[in-house]
């Protein structure tokens, strides 16, 4: 007989898990330092523009938008106010640019989600800006498999704990499937749920955390395409 299903739910992170959104930043913030390298080091316009990004969140939250006011802060305090208007111009066009980028799905997604998505009730959960994640939902060509999409403001352990409780979810019945460990992993770990980390080759520093000693509280695989094995044998040792 076939084992019966461990989970009540899966859910995706979406940027960098379902598909690559770590390398607009990147692009974006190349851009950012040469238009201020007359001013300021490379390396030192990069560490005052994650400052201000991490000094921001409590106001802003994460997002493009976001990132495009932290740009714009951080080029009126390295030029002392002297940021000439055609600068906040190319800051504004850059991430209107990355509002309008096409959506990339990573290696493995498609088949992996609607391989899933046959046994399994699935949720995209992520963070961000509302009215983009939900387009790039929409325009991912995957959005039919996923029956809800939650963007929350951060990924709390009381973030998560609203979400299951909102989809009458035990966290003992859900899993977490991302690439954070900050933000999709531990969290969900923490209230008693199950998480899947897949790490991505760029991730932001604000993400990062310590490497955990002993026994990690969670499932690593390598790609996604190893997911539907892993949930698997997840559910027949369950």
């Amino acid at each position: 007989m076939e084992p019966l299903n461990r989970f009540d739910l899966i859910g995706f992170d979406a940027d960098d898990t379902l598909w690559d959104n770590e390398s607009l930043y990147l692009n974006t913030q190349a851009a950012f330092k040469q238009m201020l390298a007359r001013y300021r080091s490379l390396e030192y316009i990069d560490q005052r523009l994650f400052d201000t990004e991490t000094r921001n969140l409590q106001y802003f939250g994460y997002g493009i938008k976001s990132f495009a006011l932290s740009m714009i802060e951080t080029a009126i305090e390295l030029t002392d106010g002297q940021v000439l208007g055609k600068d906040i111009q190319l800051i504004i066009d850059l991430c209107r640019e990355m509002l309008k980028a096409e959506v990339r799905l990573l290696d493995g997604v498609a088949e992996t989600v609607a391989a899933l998505a046959k046994d399994y009730p699935l949720m995209i959960l992520t963070k961000g800006e509302l009215f983009d994640q939900e387009t790039k939902v929409a325009r991912s060509g995957i959005a039919d498999y996923f029956q809800s999409v939650e963007v929350v403001s951060d990924k709390t352990e009381a973030a998560y704990a609203a979400v299951l409780a909102k989809h009458r979810v035990a966290p003992a019945r859900f899993l977490m499937v991302g690439n954070s460990l900050r933000s999709d992993i531990l969290p969900v770990t923490a209230i008693g749920g199950h998480a899947v980390y897949i790490p991505y080759e760029l991730t932001w520093a604000h993400e990062a955390v310590e490497a955990l000693e002993g026994e990690k509280p969670y499932e690593e695989i390598a790609s996604i395409r190893y997911l539907p094995d892993l949930i698997a044998s997840m559910s027949r040792s369950g």
